[in-house]
């Protein structure tokens, strides 16, 4: 993959695929700026990573290309979903090694993408059946999941008390830690889509009135401490996070998404993070697009790491938003499920895959999930 892009009579044009330049993260050489975006895919039994996710992720790899994996629970208070991956046990993390060393052994880039769903969970998912922990006790209201099929049902939240709150930014440095010593390269902190940090930053959520509520500052706290542990814990170089100020994903909305997302962009800057990966506006709901006034161009402009923007990005909207600076790396999800061979087809400008939105989140280990043809099964 030169980048290259075929002029007429089939000569080479010498304009290169913005997609596809070279890109130095931290102290990563990327060889092209697609990346594979986190995606859970509920197949991990009992909260442990399984062989076939070996072949998932591998197919996915090229040399010098970056992976994020799915979103993996820091705690047993963390999950909300069933068969997601954890990494805060021993058995977890030998279950990732083999998984990371497919990855490297094509010359991948892999960061963990770690979480705790606060209170997007019910009591089915929690150790001796407790209530989720939050930053709130108000409930959420049942939502359709994002295959557009299951409602997911959720309990009635506990409200962490304040001296609840460094423990669990401890479970989130403890995951980091495992991450590396399972393989990773780095680290991507959840702090998007309604999640615990979201929930805690957002402040249709956060109605505490202790030093982790009330004002931005209050709200942004724990997400902040959270990074600083895992800073302190394993290099900043190793660290990213992902936000979607815009977003409100499972009633996590705030009244304004533009300040929120300029204070942490700004906030992340003394921690020297190696990455921001932010949700682009139009997303509205994790599948539907519409048309946004918002922009991501000042956290964009505010932050000073690699920037990686994602949400319904195609093939030309992502050479866009690199040609334009808008963004350093563009982050694919459904596209790259669909496809394993993404950066090749964007390459050649090849006709893609359609997805399955009804094998997203079903346990097969192959259909849906590693039988998604490459295009040399296709010619």
């Amino acid at each position: 993959m030169d980048g290259k892009v075929q002029g007429q009579n089939g000569v080479s044009a010498e304009a290169p695929i913005p997609l596809l330049t070279p890109y130095t993260l931290g102290k990563f050489q990327l060889s092209h700026r697609v990346v594979l975006a986190p995606l859970t895919r509920q197949r991990s039994w009992n909260n442990v990573p399984q062989p076939h996710a070996i072949l998932y992720y591998s197919q996915r790899t090229t040399k010098g290309g970056l992976l994020i994996a799915e979103a993996t629970g820091v705690s047993n208070t963390a999950q909300g979903y069933p068969q997601t991956p954890g990494i805060w046990t021993k058995e977890q993390v030998e279950a990732w090694k083999p998984i990371v060393d497919a990855v490297h052994a094509k010359g991948g880039i892999f960061f963990c993408q770690i979480w705790h769903v606060g209170r997007v969970s019910n009591t089915g998912f929690q150790p001796n059946g407790q209530a989720p922990i939050s930053c709130t006790d108000k409930p959420l209201t049942p939502q359709t999941r994002s295959n557009g099929i299951d409602v997911a049902q959720f309990s009635t939240p506990r409200r962490l008390t304040t001296e609840e709150i460094p423990q669990v930014v401890n479970d989130f440095r403890l995951a980091a830690r495992n991450a590396i010593e399972a393989g990773f390269d780095g680290v991507e902190i959840h702090g998007a889509h309604g999640y615990l940090l979201d929930q805690f930053m957002k402040d249709q959520v956060n109605d505490r009135t202790d030093k982790y509520g009330g004002s931005l500052e209050n709200r942004c706290r724990f997400p902040l401490e959270v990074v600083e542990a895992i800073v302190d814990e394993i290099g900043a170089d190793k660290v990213g996070i992902r936000l979607s100020p815009f977003a409100n994903y499972s009633e996590a909305g705030d009244s304004n998404p533009k300040a929120l997302g300029l204070y942490m962009a700004e906030s992340l800057n003394k921690y020297r993070l190696v990455y921001c990966h932010m949700v682009e506006p139009r997303m509205k709901t994790v599948v539907e697009k519409y048309e946004s006034p918002h922009s991501l161009l000042p956290m964009r402009k505010a932050f000073r790491g690699t920037f990686i923007v994602a949400g319904g990005y195609d093939r030309e909207d992502g050479n866009n938003a690199v040609a334009e600076n808008r963004a350093d790396l563009v982050a694919y999800g459904r596209v790259f499920l669909a496809n394993p061979d993404l950066p090749k087809r964007f390459a050649l400008n090849a006709l893609l895959n359609k997805y399955n939105r009804e094998t997203f989140y079903t346990p097969d280990p192959i259909v849906g999930y590693t039988d998604y043809p490459f295009l040399e099964d296709i010619e």
